[in-house]
């Protein structure tokens, strides 16, 4: 037993020996690597692509989306491989898909960064009401797209005396309730939570709301004697299961508004 192992020993101190059996495992790990990088290079990945053509702004759904199977090296540059990373997104503004084509992130964006000429989703008899706002009246900017807010009205009678102008009789009051934020933007119509490395300032708070709702808005900025302004007020209507229906809260509002203004038919 004693012969064997030191038979062994020196077998594996031998210089020869060593350098062999050092070939033999390098060509051992070359070998086991070079299979994996062919296997790696040609076994196919489900990948997602587009059955039709989707054109710009539309949103993808479950049927516009298939999936094949392609080699790695065809998957150049920031290809989508999970198809529910596809579903539910949209086309960017700028970007059609053809047909059997790859979905890039390039090409592909949120709801809520679609620019401000993609037309947004509102009810049927609904219209788009921009309002006015900046850092302090947006609560630091913490206003999102999905938030609801309350309007209110605030005007200012102005009363000339002499060379100057006296402001009283200030009028202030909740005017609509629950109403839904679709989008907030800058000045220069782009999302302001696109990029938040941006630090975007808030411009214009857009939601939607009935015809009626909307002609009262536009009056309340045009009082003609009187300062105006349109403030939000968020609320927490969104954390609930079943959010309130968006309806004017003031009747004596109202009517100070129109008695203010003339209606147009």
């Amino acid at each position: 037993m004693n012969n064997m192992k030191t038979g062994l020993k020196k077998f594996l101190t031998n210089k020869n020996t060593v350098t062999f059996l050092g070939v033999i495992l390098a060509v051992v790990v070359l070998y086991i690597g070079y299979n994996w990088r062919v296997r790696s290079a040609t076994n196919p990945i489900s990948v997602p692509y587009a059955i039709n053509t989707i054109n710009a702004g539309t949103e993808i759904t479950e049927d516009m989306v298939d999936v094949t199977d392609v080699p790695p090296s065809m998957l150049k540059g920031d290809v989508i491989r999970d198809k529910q990373s596809v579903v539910g997104m949209y086309t960017m503004a700028d970007s059609v898909i053809p047909e059997g084509s790859l979905f890039y992130k390039r090409a592909v964006c949120e709801e809520e960064q679609l620019p401000a000429n993609i037309i947004l989703k509102y009810p049927k008899g609904y219209v788009l009401y921009y309002m006015a706002v900046n850092m302090e009246t947006t609560y630091s900017n913490s206003i999102y797209p999905g938030n609801y807010i309350d309007v209110y009205l605030k005007a200012s009678l102005r009363i000339q005396n002499g060379d100057t102008v006296e402001t009283s009789k200030v009028t202030f009051g909740k005017l609509l309730e629950n109403v839904k934020v679709l989008a907030v933007r800058d000045s220069n119509g782009k999302n302001v939570f696109s990029n938040v490395e941006e630090n975007s300032v808030p411009s214009q708070l857009i939601f939607a709301v009935p015809q009626e709702y909307y002609l009262l808005l536009k009056k309340a900025e045009y009082l003609g004697t009187f300062e105006t302004e349109l403030l939000p007020v968020p609320t927490a209507e969104s954390l609930k299961s079943k959010p309130g229906d968006l309806d004017l809260s003031s009747e004596s509002l109202k009517k100070f508004i129109n008695d203010n203004t003339v209606y147009a038919e």
